[in-house]
């Protein structure tokens, strides 16, 4: 499919600027152009690429000053960054869906399958599950028993959703996730360890997507719940009880431990920890490998650190850090001279 630039311009609002009838039928990144794409510049450091870039057509943002001319067609728009995004989830949706059940797909009988749903080989629908409209079921995913799933849902290859979880519409879940398996409960004895049972499910609501080998588990009792619009990178860790937000981000290894709550807009750097049975406020900004041990305030806070602390008080620590080795050859001196003292007593 090929679009020109006047096409797109109107698509996102934006304002030509150079030949209008030019056209693509691809993406680019700047530094990769060529003829036929389309790039974006957003971040200032890759301005020298636009000056040279082989792409037909760039977006760049409103404010952008040229030093010298250009050859591709530029479209101004207010936040390139958002634009491509735009042009890019415009682009996903007019790839055709699968439909169809593979013969090689295992379907109980006792299931629901909604309408055009697709269902790949040796994909596993157990009793009593229910399919929406328009799902995706990629090879070797397994959907337990009594699983609710809602519509326009994308389940890559060998995602397990086990027995009685739930997920709304229009969710993503990634390849080699596990949706519901039992939380971390254990009652320790005399000889080991008592597996408490883990009777409750996992339910994720509308928009959410959830990246690669991401484990979500089931609640002990109740539900473990991941809000609307929660993204999660590759490999997190979500734990029984646990509830995040709405919009909340998560990037990968992420870990958060059994019955933590996080609140709506929060982001969430990589490798970061969440001690179990806290609450996390909304719009909280919690940096990568910082280890969070308690309750936050709210208000925009910012942390960073294990344990977590404000930057101002993490970064102070910091340069003190710096100076115990000269610090400890002074004390060190000063212990010499102390000692020396004492002998002429």
């Amino acid at each position: 499919m090929e679009f020109q630039a006047k096409q797109i311009a109107d698509l996102i609002g934006g304002k030509v600027e150079g030949n209008a009838q030019a056209t693509v039928h691809t993406f680019a990144k700047i530094e990769e152009g060529k003829e036929g794409a389309i790039s974006f510049l957003s971040n200032p450091k890759y301005a020298h690429y636009l000056y040279d870039t082989k792409s037909t057509i760039v977006l760049v943002n409103d404010d952008l000053q040229l030093e010298k001319a250009v050859s591709a067609t530029l479209i101004r728009v207010p936040n390139a960054y958002d634009a491509v995004a735009k042009l890019l989830q415009i682009y996903e949706s007019m790839k055709p869906k699968k439909t169809g059940i593979d013969p090689l797909a295992s379907i109980s009988p006792k299931a629901t399958i909604g309408q055009n749903v697709y269902i790949g080989p040796f994909a596993v629908v157990a009793d009593g599950a229910v399919i929406g409209d328009g799902t995706q079921i990629y090879p070797h995913t397994v959907i337990g028993e009594g699983v609710k799933i809602g519509q326009n849902v994308l389940l890559y290859p060998n995602v397990t959703i086990y027995q009685g979880c739930q997920l709304g519409n229009n969710v993503t879940i990634h390849a080699g996730s596990v949706i519901g398996a039992d939380g971390f409960g254990f009652a320790p004895n005399q000889e080991g360890y008592d597996k408490i049972p883990q009777i409750g499910i996992v339910v994720i609501e509308d928009d959410v997507e959830i990246g690669a080998n991401t484990c979500v588990d089931r609640s002990t009792m109740g539900q473990t719940v991941i809000h609307k619009g929660v993204k999660l990178d590759n490999l997190v860790q979500i734990a029984h009880n646990c509830e995040v937000g709405e919009n909340t981000v998560m990037s990968a290894q992420a870990g958060l431990a059994g019955s933590t709550k996080i609140g709506s807009w929060c982001m969430v750097g990589g490798q970061a920890g969440f001690a179990g049975h806290i609450h996390v406020a909304d719009k909280t900004f919690v940096g990568a490998q910082c280890g969070v041990i308690g309750n936050t305030k709210g208000n925009g806070e910012t942390l960073i650190g294990s344990p977590a602390m404000d930057p101002k008080v993490y970064f102070k620590g910091m340069a003190m850090l710096r100076r115990l080795p000269d610090m400890y050859k002074q004390l060190s001196e000063l212990q010499k001279q102390v000692e020396e003292l004492k002998k002429q007593q």
